[in-house]
């Protein structure tokens, strides 16, 4: 005995050393073989990050686990990635392990763990999910030596667990989502026909055209398939589907052929509850039906039959019917009552050009309000022909008292309807309106409407529209919101195409209101900027966002308009909205005591808002408008102690801030000041306190100006200021320079000062003039101002002052010196006056004016010979200057003694 527990220790023990040691030596060669089958059959890159072999785990079974696998697409998918996962588990019997006659290796079991499948058909009909190599194209298995060795599936069990299909067509323009995909099915693929038994349940959503028709809707479906492998037909046994809670059972086929798939199907509700009809909402709207009450019916009963290709679909006759109907939900006041439902959906012929949607009715009411809507749909792929027909009221504020929808927020109005439109689907994206035939009128009443995009809830008290071809008029429309109201008409060119095509809402309105508050169209989330973060007129991130489906044209007329603290009185313009852009013309206003008038664009559709604008401000309130224009603070910062009027234009255009402010930093263009008049409160002007230590004679207590004018030019988030000049107590200042949005300046001033207030420095100077004198001589006096406006720092260059008193003092004793001189001369040559002795004046003239000329012209002159008015050739400077002294001292004398003697 002790020898047979023995012989099966040593067994038990053989067994084990070999279940622990397979891994380590069969590992390699499986994934040889897996990389080489990939190699020789699959037109992709495929990649794993671990590779293992377990034993244990699925027991008697081995198990080839691929963890972090990805399928990566070659041409014409380059790049793309057909499918990535967590985990793919291959499971076959140990003894495949232990083939070693090169036969294939047969696969029991597939398992997909957190799966990513992303199918695409391109427009030409290319599928990325054709990556298998050709049967004849050279490497393949079939021309190959080794054909015999690789995989084989002998499949019993597979499955997909908690993953994600994605199927984009672009040649039909659809895509299908399956999320929360869970899939699995049971049978013995080995044989060519067998029962295979499933269980799906997923979360759906299609759309085609643009157009969503399934969104985030649960589907569960467990059925048992009868599957002809060989001839490629799978027919339903047994089956139960679930669309939301929405219960449906099929019978029939649908098989496979080379050319096309033939499918001849049949489905309905196995009860005719009316529950069956609110299972159709999704519960993502809805909460569940418990308590519900209902009578009435509800049934859906349809067949689909015939050949499915390129071409052909098969023919349908789809039924939904519902008979004075009614629901309540046990925890809402209110009953939907006499539901009627009348819709069928056919095709006939086979071509998807002719299935027709026909809604024979669908009637409900409420309290006393019934609404009812009718028509058809025809021409689904080429040009869809739409007739509808809407009559009744509703209340929208019913909705949430019949069903618990889960909304945003709580609506409240009445609309009412008669409309009758026809149109096809051509025109409307064409914009071929002449062919929207639409008669009818529609109306909004008591509509309240929140939303966090706006500051305070929109509440309409009516609205109302009569339609007729070719024709929409908006007859009247009043609106409230915060303090803002709004009485709006006009005509409207696309409703149709903006409610179906979600075309821009294209049209022109007139827009009358007696206060129109901005600030009421801000949203409630604000947050303050810190530190240099930003630099704006305001602190506030205020998100505005100019409506991406307009284009129209607003005529605007209102009492007051508010924005901020600041109000434009009796405003009027046009505001032409499109693409994002708001194009301000010829808006006018009164403001700040004065007048304004503006053009201008604002964009919000890049991601940086931008404007342009031309502002004109005239005869506007200079202390006001300090305080309620942020933008003068900074273009002209040294006004705001000012107290008058001023006219000023600006040209500006930059980025905006989210809340519609100018990014000053990003500023550029040029503006004109003008201050009319205007008294000065330095208190309010560190800069002018600092001038005024500096310069003790000049008394800014009660400064007035008057008619200042200057230019300035924005540049890489600085103002420059051209020169300016204004007075001062009779002294007269030139000024100009520059400072940035940062307050930050760089100023030089002139001023012409009286040389007597330099001081000390120039008495000595200016002893040496009258009194008379001194009161009149003026020097330019250069003062730098740096630093900032609140902290300026002023710098007297009284050097270069000195300097010019210093030239002026130079000049004037030597044009004193001249005249001396010439006085001098003149008391010489005396008897200016007499009748004798002209002759020896205008002599003594000419003497003068040779006698100026070589004191003020170089000695060595070369200046050409002239002739005076008496016709004295004056040849040079120094000539004349000889001539006269030697005539007067010289010669002079010599020929009175020779007249003497002659007279003797």
């Amino acid at each position: 005995m002790k020898k047979i527990f023995k012989i099966i220790g040593i067994i038990v023990g053989i067994l084990l050393i070999l279940l622990l040691a397979a891994p380590y030596l069969f590992k390699d060669s499986l994934e040889k073989l897996l990389v080489k089958n990939i190699n020789e059959n699959l037109n992709a890159t495929v990649a794993w990050e671990v590779f293992d072999l377990s034993l244990f785990s699925s027991f008697p079974n081995a198990a080839l686990v691929i963890n972090n696998y990805s399928v990566i697409n070659k041409v014409p998918f380059e790049g793309d990635t057909l499918v990535a996962g967590q985990q793919l588990k291959l499971n076959m019997g140990i003894t495949q392990l232990l083939n070693g006659g090169g036969d294939p290796i047969k696969l029991d079991e597939i398992i997909l763990n957190k799966a990513k499948l992303n199918i695409k058909v391109d427009v030409n009909g290319n599928a990325n999910y054709d990556i298998a190599i050709k049967e004849d194209t050279p490497g393949t298995i079939e021309n190959t030596e080794e054909a015999g060795n690789g995989f084989t599936f002998d499949l019993q069990h597979y499955e997909l667990n908690d993953s994600e299909v994605i199927y984009t067509d672009e040649s039909t323009k659809t895509c299908l989502t399956l999320s929360e995909f869970n899939h699995e099915g049971t049978g013995d693929f080995s044989m060519d026909t067998m029962q295979l038994d499933t269980q799906t349940s997923t979360i759906v959503s299609y759309k085609m055209e643009g157009e969503e028709y399934l969104n985030k809707t649960a589907i569960v479906l467990d059925a048992v398939f009868q599957m002809d492998l060989f001839n490629q037909k799978y027919s339903f046994l047994k089956n139960e589907a679930r669309i939301n809670d929405l219960p449906l059972t099929f019978d029939g086929f649908v098989q496979m052929n080379e050319t096309n798939n033939e499918i001849d199907l049949t489905f309905k509700t196995p009860s005719s509850d009316f529950k069956n009809f609110l299972a159709l909402i999704p519960k993502a709207y809805v909460k569940d039906m418990d308590g519900v009450s209902t009578t009435g019916n509800f049934s859906v009963n349809g067949t689909l039959k015939g050949i499915a290709d390129e071409e052909r679909i098969p023919t349908m006759d789809i039924k939904v019917r519902s008979e004075n109907a009614s629901f309540k939900y046990p925890d809402l006041p209110k009953e939907v009552r006499n539901i009627s439902i009348n819709v069928d959906l056919v095709n006939t012929t086979g071509f998807m050009k002719d299935t027709y949607l026909n809604i024979g009715g669908i009637t409900f009411k409420i309290d006393n309000e019934i609404f009812n809507v009718s028509g058809n749909v025809k021409d689904f792929t080429e040009n869809m022909l739409i007739n509808l027909a809407l009559q009744g009221t509703l209340n929208l504020a019913n909705i949430n008292k019949v069903l618990p929808i889960e909304m945003e927020q709580n609506l409240t109005g009445v609309f009412k309807a008669d409309v009758v439109t026809n149109f096809d689907m051509q025109s409307v994206e064409k914009e071929q309106y002449q062919n929207i035939k639409t008669t009818g009128t529609a109306s909004l009443n008591g509509f309240n409407y929140s939303d966090a995009a706006f500051k305070n809830p929109i509440a309409i008290s009516n609205a109302s529209i009569k339609m007729s071809p070719g024709n929409i008029i908006l007859e009247d429309m009043n609106a409230t919101t915060g303090d803002t109201d709004v009485n709006a008409s006009g005509t409207i060119q696309n409703l149709i195409p903006w409610i179906m095509a979600k075309q821009d809402l294209k049209g022109r309105f007139l827009l009358k209101s007696d206060t129109f508050n901005l600030n009421d169209f801000m949203s409630e989330t604000s947050e303050s900027a810190t530190g240099n973060e930003k630099t704006s007129l305001s602190t506030a991130e205020d998100k505005i966002k100019i409506p991406d489906f307009l284009d129209a044209t607003i005529d605007f007329q209102a009492k007051k308009v508010i924005y901020d603290d600041l109000t434009l009185d009796n405003a009027k313009g046009s505001v032409v909205i499109k693409n994002e852009t708001a194009g301000l013309r010829n808006i006018t206003s009164s403001l700040l005591g004065g007048d304004i008038a503006l053009d201008g664009n604002i964009s919000t559709k890049t991601e940086t808002p931008t404007f342009a604008m031309d502002l004109d401000l005239s005869k506007i309130n200079i202390d006001e408008s300090f305080a309620k224009l942020g933008i003068l603070k900074f273009l002209v910062p040294i006004a705001k102690g000012l107290q008058g009027n001023m006219n000023t234009k600006i040209k500006l255009n930059g980025n905006l801030n989210s809340d519609l402010t100018p990014d000053l930093k990003s500023l550029a263009g040029n503006a004109f000041a003008q201050i009319l008049t205007a008294e000065v409160n330095k208190e309010q002007i560190p800069l002018l306190n600092a001038l005024g230590s500096e310069l003790s004679f000049l008394n800014l207590d009660q400064l007035s100006v008057q008619d200042v004018a200057t230019n300035l030019k924005f540049d890489n988030g600085n103002i420059v200021v051209s020169p300016f000049d204004f007075d001062v107590q009779g002294i007269k200042i030139t000024a100009g320079g520059s400072h940035g949005f940062d307050q930050n300046m760089n100023y030089n001033i002139k001023m012409d000062v009286p040389a007597k207030y330099l001081g000390s420095e120039v008495t000595s100077l200016l002893a040496k003039l009258d009194p008379a004198e001194v009161d009149k001589m003026t020097v330019a006096l250069p003062i730098g101002l740096t630093g900032s406006f609140d902290n300026p720092k002023v710098n007297l260059n009284t050097n270069a002052a000195i300097s010019e008193l210093t030239k002026k003092l130079i000049d004037k004793q030597k044009d004193d010196l001249i005249n001396q001189g010439a006085n001098a001369i003149q008391d010489l040559i005396g008897g200016g006056n007499s009748n004798e002795n002209n002759g020896t004046t205008n002599s003594a003239n000419d003497a003068l004016s040779g006698i100026l000329d070589g004191i003020i012209k170089p000695k060595d002159s070369t200046t050409p010979s002239t002739t005076n008015q008496n016709g004295t050739n004056t040849n040079s400077t120094t000539e004349t200057i000889k001539d006269v002294f030697g005539g007067l001292f010289g010669g002079g004398k010599k020929k009175k003694k020779d007249s003497i003697k002659g007279g003797n």
